[in-house]
């Protein structure tokens, strides 16, 4: 069977609408970065990053065209002031570009898992080795220029160890234990997730035109706040580092280089690109105070998902993806 005349599925669909919407926002930042950063390496891979995503962009469009649906509106140059106060240092910006990195790697593989048609499969194959490109790219440059916090660092036992009590699921009473090596997988990234997520509210909110979009912003960075010291506390209370803040990164601008209808999309995808990670926290965990704090944080995320959903929709900001057909309506045009 020739794979390639298949008609798309109603996921392969999503995957490329979704893929399409989010990095447009995504380059849109990229872009203003770009124009503000004055360091030679930092600014080298940032044009790979928009040249990169440019390449990807053509090839969804294409992918759609060919299938009859309509190419997603997105973000363009209407969204992005040039020209601008810097709002950000070029430090946060190669943070940004790193932890952006990661939230694509993991779209594209989750795109790459549900495509059947070969010349799909081969697209979200390339995407999946240039985001790890970059991955790589980001990550050495921020360890090369001292910007990379790692991960607390463990001892080794002389054997490997067994579980022999009930403590160990006790984060509360009991006698307890310290924080396993796979529970501070998630704890570390969903920290360094909020504390950018915090950052971008902070930076969001200051330029901001809309009231109700700056009040938005404000309340979400409280949100990521809260969060960062539940999981922070639980960290230093095995005396465990955690990483540092970026809000120092963030200038005193306040000259938009946004349109609020970017900030607010793009906060919104933090959010809920940050259930993905607290659910997967959640379900690594084996210390009751874990769970009951990414239970907590992942019902403070549908809050602020909610509110989020009633701004974008009273603003006619949010694009509807492609809908399943809806027959009981069809059957009345007869």
């Amino acid at each position: 069977m020739n794979t390639e005349k298949l008609k798309l599925t109603s996921s392969e669909i999503g995957s490329l609408w979704g893929e399409y919407v989010n990095g447009t926002a995504t380059d849109v930042v990229n872009r203003y970065m770009f124009s503000i950063i004055e360091d030679e390496a930092i600014k080298a891979v940032f044009k790979d990053a928009i040249q990169t995503f440019e390449n990807q962009k053509q090839q969804i469009k294409t992918f759609m065209e060919n299938e009859g649906f309509p190419v997603p509106i997105g973000f363009n140059e209407t969204d992005l002031f040039l020209g601008k106060q810097r709002l950000f240092t070029d430090a946060f910006c190669l943070n940004y570009l790193n932890i952006m990195t990661i939230h694509g790697l993991l779209g594209h593989s989750t795109s790459l898992s549900i495509s059947v048609r070969k010349d799909l499969r081969d697209f979200f194959d390339s995407c999946v080795s240039d985001a790890k490109k970059m991955y790589h790219q980001t990550t050495e440059l921020l360890l090369e220029k001292g910007l990379f916090q790692r991960d607390p660092l463990y001892y080794a036992y002389e054997q490997p160890q067994f579980i022999t009590s009930q403590d160990f699921k006790d984060g509360y009473f009991g006698k307890g234990r310290t924080l396993s090596a796979t529970e501070i997988i998630s704890i570390s990234l969903n920290l360094r997730k909020s504390i950018m997520a915090k950052t971008l509210s902070i930076a969001f909110s200051q330029v901001a035109q809309s009231k109700e979009v700056r009040k938005f912003l404000t309340d979400s960075g409280k949100t990521a706040d809260g969060q960062i010291k539940a999981l922070a506390k639980i960290m230093q209370a095995d005396n465990l580092p955690v990483p540092k803040s970026l809000e120092t990164e963030v200038s005193m601008s306040t000259d938009s280089p946004f349109s609020d209808k970017l900030m607010m999309y793009h906060m919104g995808f933090l959010f809920q690109a940050a259930q993905n990670y607290h659910g997967a926290g959640l379900a690594s965990s084996m210390r009751t105070d874990l769970v009951t704090t990414y239970e907590s944080t992942i019902l403070q995320n549908l809050k602020v998902t909610k509110e989020w959903f009633d701004i974008m929709v009273k603003n006619r900001w949010l694009e509807q993806p492609p809908l399943a057909p809806n027959r009981s309506e069809i059957a009345k045009q007869i």
